[in-house]
């Protein structure tokens, strides 16, 4: 079974204004990657970098985020391609989704994921046998 983290998972490992999901956020990450069974997106990467150098408070060194990134680059990672962009944008129209958050699915279905971390899909949704799973949500 593969599980794909959305880039709201990776950047809550560096947020330290959220220890309690970065509590979470560190130990999916850590027991997931001792399975073998986590998978990006080149879009997540690209996301992660965004985020934590500018809107995490405080943001992280420039240095450090290559550094996350470049850790991060030995797991497997879903390259986005024109096709995956087509895709997305016919899972966003047939799925009311954001296209960034088609694309994020069409991303963990091409990797073979089950199971989607996200914070920002809804909890328990599924498309096509991918279920959405929000580890932060209370209960």
């Amino acid at each position: 079974m593969k599980f794909f983290f959305d880039s709201n998972i990776l950047i809550y490992v560096f947020d330290r204004s959220a220890p309690h999901k970065r509590e979470i956020a560190r130990g999916l990450l850590k027991d997931h990657a001792a399975d073998g069974d986590i998978l990006l997106s080149t879009q997540v990467l690209q996301e992660f970098y965004v985020a934590v150098t500018r809107k995490l408070n405080p943001p992280l060194d420039p240095d450090e985020a290559a550094h996350a990134i470049a850790g991060f680059a030995d797991l497997p990672t879903v390259h986005i391609d024109n096709m995956l962009i087509q895709a997305a944008i016919r899972r966003s129209q047939a799925s009311r989704l954001s296209f960034w958050d088609g694309l994020i699915v069409q991303a963990a279905q091409a990797g073979g994921a089950s199971v989607l971390y996200s914070e920002d899909m809804q909890d328990g949704q599924v498309f096509d046998g991918l279920r959405v799973e929000n580890p932060f949500k209370p209960g």
